[in-house]
Order: C-alpha cells, then structure tokens, then sequence
C-alpha cells in the first residue's frame, strides 16, 4: 500500500500569524514537523500543501511542495487537493505545528489503513487539567479499537464521581485524548470533503465527526505519549524546553488498542 505524508500549512493563523516559519530551537517549527514525519517507514513521500510562498521556499529545501488554493476551509481540505492529483492508496494528514509528532505513531496510523478506510491516534489523558478542557478533544473506542464519538466534553460521563475533583474521575476510567493525526484512503478523503458539514461536526467543531456521521469506520491506534503542540507564542518556550530535556520528544511505545 502506497501511502504519503501531507503536512499542510497556512500563514494566516487567527492566533499566530506566521506560525509554520517561527523558530524553534534555531529552525523553523515546519521543519521539525517535516524532518519527524520523514523518519516514517510507512510513508512513501512527505508533502507540505501551501498557499503560501513563503513558508513554500522554506519547505523547498526540506521536501516536496504542493501548492494550493487559498480558499479551503480546513487543513483537510487543503490536503485532499493535493491527494487528488496523485496516484497513491492512502495519505496521512500531519499537522503542520506539532513538532514533537511521533515518526512511530505516524507509522501506526498508516498501518491501520491497511484494514481500515480512516484512521487516528489517541493518548492516555494524564493531565486532570485536560479533562474538562475544551480544547482537549477526548475520544471512546470500541474494543475492537473502533472510535465511538469524539467530544471536547469528559467522555464517558462517570456515574457516581459527579462534583468529585478531576484527579479522582481519572483514576476511576482510562480517558484518551485525541491527537490529530489522520490516516485516510484516498477515496475515503475525497469523498469526505465532498459531503456537507453534518449535525455533530457543527456542534462540537470536530471534522471526524462528519466521518463518524456518514458511516465510515475510524480505527483508532494508541500511543504512549500526546507529544506537544504550537497553537500560540507562549508555546514555543514549551516545546523548546522538551526538546532541550527530550522528554516528549524521544517518546515511544505505539501499540493499537
């Protein structure tokens, strides 16, 4: 099975503008998502999908690039762009500000697409801060490791700990947390990004939803550790601090759930 790595990456961020191109650790975050997806042994070729020619010219010098319209709505749509005009089984969608992104965990999610039309990867939530944190997306899986719903709300609800602090309903149940790295079938995406935002997806703001609403199976792959990402500037002394220590950065232990 033929898969590709696309990491694609916008300028424009509402709450980092230039993000892809900010320094970090003396390089550009971009390429520390690029040079990590490229240690994949799954993927046959890394992609950056831009429609912009600065952060082009610097992923020009780290691998392939795509560029895009300016116009799509989502990183998967952008993504899908690029996909269509390839001849490829399946591609993993990267996102372009995760530079502590596990190669292993990459490699997982291109696995389960050889038995799977879509799949992710989710974490153990150790954080009790992260529980009720919109911004966390947890996930439930079947026991077969199938994703049941996605929701930035605690899910499962946990009868009999209402109002207890959030480090006792984390010992009570093995929460994960959602990381956003997605594996499709390449019909799969190009069918996804055709169809309308569905009920769920509006309401909770979470493409796989639109996935989950139209039937198509998520096999969800466990990793050992959520890595960290950029969403503002007061992350980037974060990360810099886990790659000095090489705390998240050296994680491992994919397994599938």
């Amino acid at each position: 099975m033929k898969t590709v790595g696309v990491i694609p990456a916008r300028y424009g961020s509402t709450r980092f503008p230039g993000k892809p191109l900010v320094r970090i650790a003396g390089k550009p975050l971009l390429q520390h998502v690029v040079e990590r997806a490229r240690q994949a042994r799954r993927l046959a070729e890394v992609i950056v999908a831009t429609d912009d020619e600065r952060i082009a010219r610097v992923a020009e010098g780290l691998c392939r690039v795509a560029m895009t319209r300016r116009d799509h709505p989502s990183g998967t749509d952008r993504v899908a762009e690029v996909v269509e005009g390839l001849e490829c089984d399946g591609v993993v969608n990267i996102q372009g500000d995760e530079p502590l992104v596990d190669p292993g965990a990459i490699d997982a999610v291109a696995a389960a697409l050889e038995t799977a039309e879509m799949s992710t990867a989710a974490a153990p939530l150790t954080d009790p801060l992260d529980l009720h944190n919109p911004h966390v997306v947890k996930v439930v899986v079947s026991r077969s490791g199938r994703a049941l719903y996605f929701s930035r709300h605690a899910i499962p609800f946990v009868r009999g700990a209402e109002g207890a602090a959030a480090v006792e309903v984390l010992s009570r149940f093995g929460f994960l947390r959602h990381l956003g790295l997605y594996g499709y079938r390449r019909e799969t995406l190009l069918r996804l990004v055709r169809w309308p935002v569905s009920a769920l997806e509006e309401a909770e703001k979470l493409e796989q939803l639109r996935a989950l609403e139209n039937d198509v199976v998520i096999r969800v792959v466990r990793v050992a550790a959520s890595g960290a990402g950029v969403d503002v500037p007061e992350d980037v002394a974060r990360v810099e601090a886990l790659l000095a220590g090489g705390t998240a950065a050296d994680a491992e232990g994919t397994t599938g759930i």
